[in-house]
Protein backbone atom coordinates (compact mmCIF):
# COMPACT_ATOMS: atom_id res chain seq x y z
CA UNK A 1 0.00 0.00 0.00
CA UNK A 2 1.23 3.48 -0.88
CA UNK A 3 -0.01 6.17 1.50
CA UNK A 4 1.97 9.00 -0.07
CA UNK A 5 0.40 11.70 -2.23
CA UNK A 6 1.44 11.78 -5.84
CA UNK A 7 3.67 14.63 -6.93
CA UNK A 8 0.75 16.19 -8.80
CA UNK A 9 -1.58 16.04 -5.81
CA UNK A 10 1.08 17.43 -3.49
CA UNK A 11 1.64 20.29 -5.95
CA UNK A 12 -2.11 20.93 -6.12
CA UNK A 13 -2.35 21.09 -2.33
CA UNK A 14 0.48 23.59 -2.16
CA UNK A 15 -1.42 25.74 -4.63
CA UNK A 16 -4.64 25.43 -2.65
CA UNK A 17 -2.93 26.39 0.60
CA UNK A 18 -1.47 29.43 -1.15
CA UNK A 19 -4.99 30.29 -2.33
CA UNK A 20 -6.32 29.99 1.24
CA UNK A 21 -3.50 32.15 2.58
CA UNK A 22 -4.42 34.85 0.09
CA UNK A 23 -8.22 34.70 0.12
CA UNK A 24 -9.34 33.06 3.40
CA UNK A 25 -6.85 33.53 6.22
CA UNK A 26 -6.72 37.36 6.09
CA UNK A 27 -10.52 37.65 5.87
CA UNK A 28 -12.03 34.93 8.03
CA UNK A 29 -12.16 37.01 11.22
CA UNK A 30 -14.19 39.76 9.55
CA UNK A 31 -16.45 37.18 7.90
CA UNK A 32 -17.07 35.65 11.31
CA UNK A 33 -18.08 39.05 12.69
CA UNK A 34 -20.38 39.67 9.75
CA UNK A 35 -21.77 36.11 9.89
CA UNK A 36 -21.52 35.72 6.14
CA UNK A 37 -19.32 34.03 3.54
CA UNK A 38 -19.09 36.55 0.69
CA UNK A 39 -20.19 35.42 -2.75
CA UNK A 40 -16.88 36.75 -3.99
CA UNK A 41 -15.06 33.92 -2.23
CA UNK A 42 -16.98 31.37 -4.29
CA UNK A 43 -16.20 33.32 -7.43
CA UNK A 44 -12.51 33.27 -6.50
CA UNK A 45 -12.74 29.50 -6.01
CA UNK A 46 -14.30 29.24 -9.44
CA UNK A 47 -11.87 31.65 -11.07
CA UNK A 48 -8.94 29.68 -9.65
CA UNK A 49 -10.55 26.41 -10.85
CA UNK A 50 -10.85 24.87 -7.36
CA UNK A 51 -14.57 24.17 -7.80
CA UNK A 52 -13.85 22.48 -11.12
CA UNK A 53 -11.07 20.56 -9.39
CA UNK A 54 -13.74 18.74 -7.36
CA UNK A 55 -15.30 17.40 -10.58
CA UNK A 56 -12.56 16.15 -12.92
CA UNK A 57 -13.64 16.47 -16.55
CA UNK A 58 -12.39 12.95 -17.14
CA UNK A 59 -12.54 10.14 -14.60
CA UNK A 60 -9.06 10.13 -13.08
CA UNK A 61 -9.69 7.82 -10.14
CA UNK A 62 -9.10 10.60 -7.63
CA UNK A 63 -12.23 12.76 -7.60
CA UNK A 64 -13.31 11.84 -4.06
CA UNK A 65 -9.76 12.13 -2.76
CA UNK A 66 -9.37 15.58 -4.31
CA UNK A 67 -12.59 16.79 -2.72
CA UNK A 68 -11.62 15.28 0.62
CA UNK A 69 -8.19 16.91 0.63
CA UNK A 70 -9.64 20.32 -0.16
CA UNK A 71 -12.33 20.15 2.53
CA UNK A 72 -9.85 18.90 5.12
CA UNK A 73 -7.51 21.81 4.38
CA UNK A 74 -10.36 24.35 4.38
CA UNK A 75 -11.66 23.15 7.74
CA UNK A 76 -8.27 23.45 9.44
CA UNK A 77 -8.72 27.22 9.15
CA UNK A 78 -12.51 27.57 9.16
CA UNK A 79 -14.98 24.68 9.40
CA UNK A 80 -17.75 27.25 8.86
CA UNK A 81 -16.40 28.38 5.50
CA UNK A 82 -15.63 24.77 4.62
CA UNK A 83 -19.24 23.67 5.20
CA UNK A 84 -20.53 26.52 3.01
CA UNK A 85 -18.32 25.29 0.17
CA UNK A 86 -19.22 21.67 0.90
CA UNK A 87 -22.95 22.38 0.62
CA UNK A 88 -22.48 24.08 -2.73
CA UNK A 89 -20.23 21.30 -4.06
CA UNK A 90 -21.28 18.02 -2.42
CA UNK A 91 -25.00 18.62 -1.91
CA UNK A 92 -25.77 21.06 -4.71
CA UNK A 93 -23.50 20.55 -7.71
CA UNK A 94 -23.11 16.85 -6.99
CA UNK A 95 -26.90 16.40 -7.08
CA UNK A 96 -26.77 17.80 -10.61
CA UNK A 97 -23.89 15.51 -11.55
CA UNK A 98 -25.65 12.43 -10.15
CA UNK A 99 -29.22 13.02 -11.33
CA UNK A 100 -29.36 16.03 -13.63
CA UNK A 101 -30.42 15.73 -17.25
CA UNK A 102 -28.03 16.88 -19.94
CA UNK A 103 -30.13 20.02 -20.36
CA UNK A 104 -30.01 20.76 -16.62
CA UNK A 105 -26.25 20.24 -16.52
CA UNK A 106 -25.72 22.50 -19.50
CA UNK A 107 -27.90 25.17 -17.91
CA UNK A 108 -26.64 25.16 -14.32
CA UNK A 109 -23.25 23.46 -14.03
CA UNK A 110 -21.00 26.00 -15.81
CA UNK A 111 -22.22 28.88 -13.65
CA UNK A 112 -22.10 26.69 -10.55
CA UNK A 113 -18.52 25.65 -11.20
CA UNK A 114 -17.66 29.30 -11.77
CA UNK A 115 -19.04 30.15 -8.31
CA UNK A 116 -21.62 32.50 -9.83
CA UNK A 117 -24.74 30.34 -9.29
CA UNK A 118 -24.66 29.07 -5.71
CA UNK A 119 -26.54 25.97 -4.62
CA UNK A 120 -27.92 24.36 -1.49
CA UNK A 121 -30.11 21.40 -0.55
CA UNK A 122 -33.40 21.88 1.30
CA UNK A 123 -34.63 18.63 2.80
CA UNK A 124 -34.94 18.91 6.58
CA UNK A 125 -38.25 19.93 8.12
CA UNK A 126 -39.44 20.24 11.70
CA UNK A 127 -41.44 17.04 11.21
CA UNK A 128 -38.74 15.14 9.34
CA UNK A 129 -35.11 15.42 10.45
CA UNK A 130 -33.41 12.03 10.43
CA UNK A 131 -36.63 10.64 8.93
CA UNK A 132 -35.94 11.90 5.42
CA UNK A 133 -39.18 10.40 4.08
CA UNK A 134 -41.33 12.07 6.74
CA UNK A 135 -41.62 15.51 5.15
CA UNK A 136 -44.73 17.58 4.55
CA UNK A 137 -43.73 19.98 1.74
CA UNK A 138 -45.85 19.21 -1.29
CA UNK A 139 -45.51 19.79 -5.01
CA UNK A 140 -48.76 19.51 -6.95
CA UNK A 141 -48.81 18.82 -10.68
CA UNK A 142 -50.23 21.54 -12.89
CA UNK A 143 -50.33 21.98 -16.64
CA UNK A 144 -47.13 24.05 -16.82
CA UNK A 145 -45.12 22.11 -14.23
CA UNK A 146 -45.52 22.04 -10.46
CA UNK A 147 -46.64 24.27 -7.59
CA UNK A 148 -44.62 23.95 -4.38
CA UNK A 149 -45.84 24.70 -0.85
CA UNK A 150 -44.10 24.02 2.44
CA UNK A 151 -41.26 24.97 4.75
CA UNK A 152 -37.68 23.73 5.01
CA UNK A 153 -36.33 24.27 8.48
CA UNK A 154 -32.51 24.34 8.57
CA UNK A 155 -30.87 25.11 5.23
CA UNK A 156 -27.16 25.86 5.17
CA UNK A 157 -26.44 28.46 2.46
CA UNK A 158 -30.18 29.13 2.24
CA UNK A 159 -29.69 32.90 2.44
CA UNK A 160 -26.75 32.84 0.03
CA UNK A 161 -27.89 30.44 -2.68
CA UNK A 162 -29.59 31.03 -6.01
CA UNK A 163 -30.74 27.46 -6.61
CA UNK A 164 -31.93 24.79 -4.17
CA UNK A 165 -32.39 21.04 -4.49
CA UNK A 166 -35.75 20.66 -2.74
CA UNK A 167 -37.52 17.47 -1.72
CA UNK A 168 -41.32 17.44 -1.80
CA UNK A 169 -44.21 15.02 -1.72
CA UNK A 170 -45.53 14.50 -5.26
CA UNK A 171 -47.52 11.29 -4.73
CA UNK A 172 -49.10 11.44 -1.25
CA UNK A 173 -50.96 8.14 -1.64
CA UNK A 174 -47.87 6.18 -2.64
CA UNK A 175 -45.64 4.22 -0.26
CA UNK A 176 -42.96 6.03 1.77
CA UNK A 177 -40.32 5.05 -0.76
CA UNK A 178 -42.26 6.47 -3.74
CA UNK A 179 -43.87 9.64 -2.32
CA UNK A 180 -41.04 12.10 -2.87
CA UNK A 181 -39.43 13.83 -5.81
CA UNK A 182 -36.56 16.32 -6.08
CA UNK A 183 -36.75 19.70 -7.79
CA UNK A 184 -34.35 22.46 -8.76
CA UNK A 185 -35.96 25.58 -7.31
CA UNK A 186 -34.95 29.12 -8.21
CA UNK A 187 -34.79 30.83 -4.81
CA UNK A 188 -35.48 34.19 -6.39
CA UNK A 189 -38.91 33.00 -7.58
CA UNK A 190 -42.11 34.69 -6.38
CA UNK A 191 -43.43 32.96 -3.26
CA UNK A 192 -40.00 32.13 -1.77
CA UNK A 193 -39.20 33.78 1.54
CA UNK A 194 -36.02 33.37 3.59
CA UNK A 195 -35.45 33.82 7.31
CA UNK A 196 -31.89 33.64 8.63
CA UNK A 197 -31.66 31.71 11.88
CA UNK A 198 -29.42 32.51 14.83
CA UNK A 199 -26.77 29.87 15.44
CA UNK A 200 -23.43 29.48 17.18
CA UNK A 201 -21.89 26.75 15.04
CA UNK A 202 -20.20 26.68 11.65
CA UNK A 203 -19.86 30.46 11.61
CA UNK A 204 -19.77 32.32 9.18
CA UNK A 205 -22.03 30.07 7.05
CA UNK A 206 -25.73 30.89 7.24
CA UNK A 207 -28.59 28.70 8.42
CA UNK A 208 -31.92 29.69 6.92
CA UNK A 209 -35.58 28.75 6.97
CA UNK A 210 -37.12 28.62 3.50
CA UNK A 211 -40.85 29.14 3.05
CA UNK A 212 -42.44 28.18 -0.27
CA UNK A 213 -45.90 29.60 -1.00
CA UNK A 214 -47.38 28.62 -4.36
CA UNK A 215 -43.95 28.60 -5.97
CA UNK A 216 -44.10 27.62 -9.62
CA UNK A 217 -41.51 25.07 -10.77
CA UNK A 218 -41.12 24.38 -14.51
CA UNK A 219 -41.42 20.74 -15.56
CA UNK A 220 -37.82 20.98 -16.80
CA UNK A 221 -36.68 21.45 -13.18
CA UNK A 222 -37.79 18.03 -11.95
CA UNK A 223 -34.48 16.44 -10.89
CA UNK A 224 -34.31 12.78 -11.83
CA UNK A 225 -37.39 10.57 -11.95
CA UNK A 226 -40.69 11.38 -10.28
CA UNK A 227 -41.19 9.32 -7.13
CA UNK A 228 -37.46 8.58 -6.70
CA UNK A 229 -36.69 11.56 -4.48
CA UNK A 230 -36.06 9.55 -1.32
CA UNK A 231 -33.54 7.27 -2.99
CA UNK A 232 -31.87 10.22 -4.66
CA UNK A 233 -31.50 12.34 -1.52
CA UNK A 234 -30.13 9.36 0.41
CA UNK A 235 -27.58 8.74 -2.33
CA UNK A 236 -26.57 12.41 -2.30
CA UNK A 237 -26.07 12.18 1.48
CA UNK A 238 -24.06 8.96 1.13
CA UNK A 239 -21.64 10.66 -1.26
CA UNK A 240 -21.47 13.79 0.88
CA UNK A 241 -20.65 11.82 4.04
CA UNK A 242 -17.14 11.36 2.70
CA UNK A 243 -16.78 15.10 2.23
CA UNK A 244 -18.14 15.97 5.66
CA UNK A 245 -15.93 13.31 7.24
CA UNK A 246 -12.92 14.98 5.59
CA UNK A 247 -14.18 18.37 6.82
CA UNK A 248 -14.55 16.98 10.35
CA UNK A 249 -11.07 15.50 10.17
CA UNK A 250 -9.85 19.00 9.31
CA UNK A 251 -11.77 20.33 12.31
CA UNK A 252 -9.91 17.92 14.58
CA UNK A 253 -6.57 18.62 12.90
CA UNK A 254 -7.00 22.38 13.07
CA UNK A 255 -7.90 22.30 16.77
CA UNK A 256 -5.04 19.92 17.58
CA UNK A 257 -2.42 21.96 15.72
CA UNK A 258 -3.54 25.21 17.32
CA UNK A 259 -3.50 23.76 20.84
CA UNK A 260 -0.21 21.93 20.36
CA UNK A 261 1.53 25.12 19.27
CA UNK A 262 0.13 26.91 22.32
CA UNK A 263 1.21 24.08 24.63
CA UNK A 264 4.74 24.36 23.26
CA UNK A 265 4.87 28.06 24.15
CA UNK A 266 2.88 28.26 27.38
CA UNK A 267 4.74 27.93 30.68
CA UNK A 268 3.12 26.92 34.00
CA UNK A 269 5.01 26.53 37.26
CA UNK A 270 8.22 27.02 35.33
CA UNK A 271 7.48 24.16 32.92
CA UNK A 272 6.22 24.08 29.34
CA UNK A 273 2.75 22.57 29.13
CA UNK A 274 3.99 19.91 26.68
CA UNK A 275 6.57 18.77 29.23
CA UNK A 276 3.97 17.72 31.79
CA UNK A 277 3.63 13.96 31.44
CA UNK A 278 -0.15 14.05 31.65
CA UNK A 279 -0.34 16.48 28.75
CA UNK A 280 2.27 14.64 26.71
CA UNK A 281 0.23 11.45 27.03
CA UNK A 282 -2.93 13.31 26.00
CA UNK A 283 -1.14 14.67 22.95
CA UNK A 284 0.07 11.20 21.96
CA UNK A 285 -3.38 9.69 22.51
CA UNK A 286 -5.20 12.30 20.43
CA UNK A 287 -2.59 12.18 17.68
CA UNK A 288 -3.10 8.42 17.39
CA UNK A 289 -6.89 8.86 17.18
CA UNK A 290 -6.62 11.55 14.50
CA UNK A 291 -4.26 9.31 12.53
CA UNK A 292 -6.74 6.43 12.74
CA UNK A 293 -9.61 8.68 11.65
CA UNK A 294 -7.59 9.93 8.69
CA UNK A 295 -7.01 6.39 7.48
CA UNK A 296 -10.74 5.66 7.46
CA UNK A 297 -11.50 8.89 5.59
CA UNK A 298 -8.90 8.29 2.90
CA UNK A 299 -10.04 4.67 2.60
CA UNK A 300 -13.58 5.87 1.93
CA UNK A 301 -12.22 8.20 -0.76
CA UNK A 302 -10.24 5.35 -2.29
CA UNK A 303 -13.23 3.00 -2.38
CA UNK A 304 -15.39 5.61 -4.09
CA UNK A 305 -12.68 6.49 -6.58
CA UNK A 306 -12.20 2.79 -7.39
CA UNK A 307 -15.91 2.44 -8.11
CA UNK A 308 -16.36 0.06 -5.19
CA UNK A 309 -19.09 -0.02 -2.56
CA UNK A 310 -18.35 2.74 -0.05
CA UNK A 311 -21.60 3.22 1.90
CA UNK A 312 -20.47 1.47 5.08
CA UNK A 313 -17.02 3.06 5.16
CA UNK A 314 -18.45 6.53 4.43
CA UNK A 315 -20.70 6.25 7.49
CA UNK A 316 -17.84 4.79 9.52
CA UNK A 317 -15.60 7.68 8.52
CA UNK A 318 -18.19 10.25 9.54
CA UNK A 319 -18.95 8.48 12.80
CA UNK A 320 -15.28 8.15 13.77
CA UNK A 321 -14.23 11.66 12.77
CA UNK A 322 -17.11 13.27 14.67
CA UNK A 323 -16.29 11.26 17.80
CA UNK A 324 -12.64 12.26 17.67
CA UNK A 325 -13.23 15.89 16.65
CA UNK A 326 -15.51 16.35 19.67
CA UNK A 327 -12.79 15.04 21.97
CA UNK A 328 -10.00 17.03 20.34
CA UNK A 329 -12.02 20.24 20.22
CA UNK A 330 -12.80 20.14 23.93
CA UNK A 331 -9.20 19.27 24.79
CA UNK A 332 -7.88 22.13 22.66
CA UNK A 333 -10.18 24.60 24.40
CA UNK A 334 -8.95 23.34 27.77
CA UNK A 335 -5.35 23.90 26.72
CA UNK A 336 -6.10 27.57 26.09
CA UNK A 337 -8.01 27.92 29.35
CA UNK A 338 -10.28 30.89 29.98
CA UNK A 339 -9.37 32.65 26.74
CA UNK A 340 -11.08 29.88 24.77
CA UNK A 341 -14.55 31.10 25.79
CA UNK A 342 -14.06 34.35 23.87
CA UNK A 343 -15.96 34.37 20.57
CA UNK A 344 -13.02 35.99 18.79
CA UNK A 345 -10.50 33.38 19.94
CA UNK A 346 -9.36 31.08 17.11
CA UNK A 347 -9.93 27.91 19.16
CA UNK A 348 -13.46 28.83 20.27
CA UNK A 349 -15.11 27.57 17.08
CA UNK A 350 -13.65 24.06 17.10
CA UNK A 351 -15.68 22.38 19.91
CA UNK A 352 -18.87 23.95 18.56
CA UNK A 353 -18.14 23.00 14.96
CA UNK A 354 -17.27 19.41 15.95
CA UNK A 355 -20.70 19.26 17.57
CA UNK A 356 -22.33 20.63 14.41
CA UNK A 357 -20.59 18.00 12.29
CA UNK A 358 -22.55 15.28 14.06
CA UNK A 359 -25.79 16.66 12.59
CA UNK A 360 -24.92 17.03 8.92
CA UNK A 361 -25.75 14.11 6.59
CA UNK A 362 -27.19 12.13 9.52
CA UNK A 363 -26.62 12.05 13.27
CA UNK A 364 -24.28 9.60 15.00
CA UNK A 365 -27.21 7.24 15.57
CA UNK A 366 -28.07 7.37 11.87
CA UNK A 367 -24.47 6.45 11.00
CA UNK A 368 -24.58 3.49 13.40
CA UNK A 369 -27.84 2.37 11.81
CA UNK A 370 -26.33 2.54 8.31
CA UNK A 371 -23.19 0.69 9.44
CA UNK A 372 -25.24 -2.06 11.11
CA UNK A 373 -27.53 -2.50 8.11
CA UNK A 374 -24.58 -2.75 5.74
CA UNK A 375 -22.91 -5.35 7.97
CA UNK A 376 -26.08 -7.42 8.09
CA UNK A 377 -26.70 -7.02 4.36
CA UNK A 378 -23.42 -8.44 3.16
CA UNK A 379 -22.72 -10.66 6.17
CA UNK A 380 -18.95 -10.16 5.91
CA UNK A 381 -16.76 -9.99 8.97
CA UNK A 382 -13.91 -8.15 7.29
CA UNK A 383 -14.07 -4.38 6.83
CA UNK A 384 -15.07 -3.24 3.35
CA UNK A 385 -12.17 -3.10 0.93
CA UNK A 386 -10.18 -6.02 2.30
CA UNK A 387 -11.98 -8.69 0.31
CA UNK A 388 -10.04 -10.80 -2.14
CA UNK A 389 -10.86 -9.99 -5.74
Amino acid sequence: MDFSLSRNLAHDLEGFEAFLNNHLVPNVSSWNREREVPRGFFEELGRSAWLQYCFPAERDGQGALKQGLLFERLARTSPGVAVAVLVHVSLGLNALVLFGSEAQKERFLPQGLAGKTLMCTASTEHTGGSDVAGIAARAEKVAEGWVLNGTKAYVTNGALSDLAVVSAVTDPDASRTKRLSLFLVDLNSPGVSRTKLGKQVWIPSDLTRLQFTNVHIPEANLLGARGRGLQQILEIFTHSRISIAALTLGTATGAFSLALEHARRRTLFGTKVVDFQAKSFEIADLHAKIEAAALVVWKACWLKDQGREFRRVASTAKYVTVTIAREVGTWAADIFGASSVMLEHPVHKFPMDAWAASLGEGTQDVQKLVIFREIMKDGKALPTGWELD
